[in-house]
């Protein structure tokens, strides 16, 4: 779907029509978008085209034109009953104007759009699955600064640094390539690499090294889908009836044919804020926990975009409305939203989920990293893992909705079935006239409703192929608990001096941690904030301990796993005291291990496990890891180990150890670590002194008993 609208900045001396486009012309949401627009789908209770008419908003958009072909009427009706309406006493915009098309591609869209003669000056050019709080006030000045010195700079593409690791949002499989000129901020090439095709390297044209004394081949940049573009970008659509898609053909064809055309596309990357478009099912999922996360602020959902939202964020991370019933022995962890009068039973466990209003949850339900939308029954001892459940759906007693399933509007599963792994259950019409099609038994049980989709992919390019068919199943995606906010590359090259971001010590920690198995970034990220939530507020562990050991139990956490959350934890706490509000270490230490429940909860949970002295060491190792993110990672980790000694809870022996196998490792010891430890070489050698001390005595006492 295509977002167009006018853009009104004379107060900066630009004036820019503003286009949106609102229909993908894609399938990567069906069974789903059989039904419903995609601009209309909720992301965590609020349709899409609300955060994207709210970004358009925040940046000061006056006209806006709504590009869509499929499901028209439908956008028509929510935009005519919303706020933004023209005719709405609050909305911001002047105008709103919805154009009807039967475009197959973007490409003919923007064509189409060309002939209508819509859009006569600059423009901005978003997608309707955008979410955004970035002000794109300094990529406007720069657009606006370049059109100023050379006609010929025709657009301005917003990229958002990713870093080179797994960020939730990036794509997965498909990896854009930015080729940069920094100097000049200038796109030089562009090239979509993918792990099905033959060659695996980049074509740059050597006419471009020779011409250009810097040069960045970026594979960090998260496209955002904000352009800012002149009335000529359309011409080149119109030129080229093989432009489809904006990166791959359009962007790819103009900077390629720079000879012929003479047309520059620019780039402003950005470091802060947030923008992403819902582009698939698996950055639903990432968007989704990145708005539960609190990334978007302020498009979250106690900020209650759409009249009538009553939610409110409650204390442990719960976000609710009004009407909610939750019954004494369930249960709803933190990252979960519950929307109004949705009732939750006896014994059902409800976690990391959003849940639209008006569903009923039975008893003894269990519920994970899962999306289920308005009026949806699940009945009792149901489970449902990692999968999408379309409004007015009703899933059965003692059923199992396995990971990736995807179930979509009136779907009914019957009672004891099991869906498979990515499956895709619809009940929607098909065929010209739309004819209802047979319910599948086999698929959704005795009493169920509901067939199976499986469509062929209409394209014949590998790279569109694998990256539909990935899209399709949650079940697989291995997504990285980093938002699209933290960034890698700032994990691999600050100085411990430099500042952090709040999430850097959980990333920092994986990043170094050479164990294979300690992958569970879901588990550890809950784990480390949930523990960081009680020492900030000074809660009784014995609630934090709780919840701990059920993170642990649901994601299958090794005891390593759970022994580097803890350090993690504790670790921030104490950096934030010492870095903050300028505490001393030791006072620090004693602040954070002193809180309430603390002593026993580290005791029983981090060093209480079989093998006490091994543990021990495991311990002090995931502490040091963590410190070497830390500017006063080398104190505070002295500091620490004195006050765990102090309380009984790190023995002599443990530390000997983990000293003298890191002083074994000598050169081959990594010199970050060996800095982080340096400051405790005095207290490893008093702790020694003393044993000494002791052990003379003994013999001195012995001599003198004989």
């Amino acid at each position: 779907m295509i977002f167009v609208s006018r853009y009104d900045l004379r107060m900066q001396g630009v004036l820019n029509p503003l286009q949106v486009l609102a229909d993908s012309f894609e399938t990567r949401f069906n069974p789903f978008t059989l039904e419903t627009p995609r601009c209309l789908l909720p992301l965590a209770n609020t349709p899409l085209i609300e955060y994207t008419l709210e970004f358009l908003a925040m940046s000061g958009v006056a006209d806006i034109y709504v590009y869509c072909g499929a499901h028209t009427e439908a956008v028509e009706r929510y935009i005519q009953a919303s706020k933004w309406h023209p005719s709405a006493p609050a909305s911001p915009f002047n105008s709103l104007e919805i154009v009807k098309t039967t475009a197959r591609s973007v490409g003919d869209a923007l064509r189409d759009l060309d002939a209508r003669d819509l859009i006569t000056g600059d423009f901005l050019l978003v997608h309707g699955d955008l979410v955004s709080n970035l002000p794109i006030d300094a990529a406007l000045a720069g657009h606006r600064a370049r059109r100023i010195a050379d006609k010929n700079a025709i657009m301005t593409m917003i990229l958002r640094t990713g870093g080179l690791g797994s960020h939730r949002t990036k794509s997965k499989g498909i990896t854009p390539v930015f080729v940069v000129d920094p100097t000049k901020s200038r796109c030089l090439h562009y090239e979509e690499m993918h792990p099905l095709q033959a060659n695996k390297y980049v074509n740059i044209d050597p006419e471009l090294l020779s011409t250009h004394t810097e040069m960045e081949i970026r594979t960090d940049l998260i496209d955002c889908g904000i352009d800012i573009c002149t009335p000529d970008v359309l011409a080149l659509w119109a030129e080229s009836f093989d432009y489809e898609v904006p990166r791959r053909h359009f962007l790819h064809g103009v900077l390629k044919d720079y000879e012929l055309n003479g047309k520059t596309i620019h780039t402003e990357i950005v470091e802060e804020h947030y923008a992403a478009r819902v582009f698939n099912l698996q950055s639903y999922e990432a968007v989704s926990k990145d708005v539960l996360g609190r990334w978007t602020y302020p498009l979250v959902p106690d900020s209650n975009l759409v009249a009538g939202q009553t939610y409110k964020f409650e204390r442990g991370g719960l976000c609710k409305e009004n009407g909610v019933i939750l019954a004494r022995t369930c249960k709803a962890g933190k990252r979960t939203v519950l929307g109004k009068d949705t009732s939750i039973g006896d014994g059902s466990v409800v976690s990391n989920s959003i849940i639209g209003r008006r569903c009923h949850i039975g008893k003894n339900v269990t519920i994970q990293n899962a999306y289920i939308w308005d009026d949806v029954v699940v009945e009792d001892g149901s489970t449902i893992d990692r999968a999408i459940i379309a409004s007015e759906a009703v899933i059965g007693k003692k059923c199992k909705i396995r990971p990736g399933s995807l179930l979509s509007y009136r779907v009914r599963i019957g009672d004891n079935k099991e869906t498979k792994e990515g499956s895709r259950i619809t009940r929607a019409e098909r065929g010209e006239p739309p004819v209802a099609v047979r319910t599948d038994t086999s698929v959704v049980g005795e009493g169920g409703e509901g067939y199976p989709l499986d469509e062929e992919e209409d394209s014949d390019d590998e790279g569109v192929a694998f990256h539909s068919n990935l899209i399709y199943s949650t079940a697989h995606l291995n997504l990285s608990s980093e938002s699209i906010s933290t960034l890698n590359s700032n994990f691999s090259s600050a100085t411990p001096t430099q500042s952090r971001s709040r999430l850097s010590s959980f990333a920092g920690s994986i990043s170094d941690d050479g164990d294979p198995s300690s992958s569970n970034e879901t588990f550890h990220h809950d784990a480390v904030n949930g523990l960081l939530d009680a020492l900030k507020e000074g809660d009784d562990f014995d609630s934090a301990k709780l919840e701990f050991m059920g993170l642990r139990l649901s994601n299958n956490a090794s005891d390593h796993q759970m022994r580097r959350a803890i350090a993690v934890a504790f670790t921030k706490r104490i950096a934030q005291l010492v870095e903050g509000e300028k505490m001393e270490a030791s006072k620090a230490a004693a602040k954070a291990f002193g809180a309430p429940g603390a002593e026993k909860f580290l005791k029983e949970v981090a060093v209480g496990t079989k093998n006490l002295e091994d543990d021990q060491v495991d311990f002090i190792a995931c502490l040091q890891k963590d410190l070497v993110h830390r500017g006063s990672g080398a104190i505070i980790l002295a500091a620490v180990l004195k006050e765990l000694y102090q309380m009984d809870i790190l023995e002599e022996e443990a530390m000997f150890r983990w000293w003298d196998e890191s002083e074994a490792l000598g050169e081959a010891e990594d010199k970050e670590m060996k800095r982080v430890r340096e400051k405790t070489a005095p207290l490893i050698q008093w702790f020694k002194d003393n044993d000494s001390e002791e052990s003379d005595d003994s013999e001195e006492a012995s001599d003198d008993s004989d």
